[in-house]
């Protein structure tokens, strides 16, 4: 049975690279549509034609921030940055913003392929017949990760796919330490590299959505040097329960 191509949207003003990524991407059977500014990129972002967004720092217009910005306000359609190499500012600020991983200029065209597989690997909604039906709660945090959604005191955490699946690690190894290299591969689906910090700015912004402080850490607790791990309330048990029927 034929799998229904998937559509990449590629954001970028240079017409030569988008043409080189656009060969490559068909041949790995994805199908690939190109823009080449800012407005333009965002209108098509909205259209829910897409898989996922290839997105390009350095646009015509509105530039790749402004337009994840406004992506993010609307849509959790998972998104791919491509930032200058040896920028770390344009890697922290798009993974503030809500980039779902980012890619440095020049890349290899195998890497993006990894990256844009990667990412929908982890974003593809559970099919009902592979999905446990079942719902983690960890104090007042609440997990479904067949409808993934979060609750935090009974109120809804608006998290990106990332942020989903890096809480999902933590909340099934509650009261366990969990690595950052552990983590890079699980949530980020590649290999752990010591200088490149994008799961702790993941971390980060779960922290700030739960309500946790950089310095208390209710939830999250840093383990300097070795990683992070989520807080068990004392005298209570971690449930992982069926969902009612």
């Amino acid at each position: 049975m034929n799998r229904r191509m998937e559509r990449i949207l590629v954001v970028d003003d240079d017409v030569e690279l988008c043409g080189l990524v656009e060969e490559y991407l068909t041949a790995e059977g994805f199908s690939l549509k190109a823009v080449h500014d800012g407005e333009r990129g965002l209108a098509q972002a909205q259209t829910n034609e897409f898989a996922l967004v290839v997105l390009d720092v350095m646009l015509p217009g509105i530039n790749g921030f402004e337009v994840l910005r406004r992506i993010r306000s609307v849509s959790k359609i998972p998104v791919l940055l491509l930032t200058a190499r040896g920028e770390d500012v344009d890697r922290i600020v798009g993974l503030e913003i809500g980039a779902d991983d980012y890619l440095p200029k020049p890349f290899n065209p195998r890497e993006l392929v990894a990256r844009i597989r990667a990412i929908l690997r982890r974003t593809k909604p559970v099919k009902a017949a592979d999905a446990v039906p079942e719902v983690i709660n960890v104090g007042d945090v609440e997990l479904d990760p067949a409808t993934r959604t979060v609750l935090r005191a009974g109120q809804p955490v608006d998290l990106t796919s990332v942020e989903f699946n890096l809480l999902e690690v933590l909340l099934r190894e509650a009261g366990r330490v969990v690595t950052r290299e552990r983590l890079v591969n699980a949530v980020l689906s590649r290999k752990f590299m010591p200088f490149d910090r994008s799961i702790d700015m993941h971390v980060s912004k779960v922290r700030r959505k739960l309500g946790d402080s950089e310095e208390s850490g209710d939830h999250i607790k840093t383990i300097r040097g070795v990683g992070y791990m989520f807080a068990r309330p004392s005298g209570k048990r971690d449930e992982v329960k069926g969902k009612k029927s």
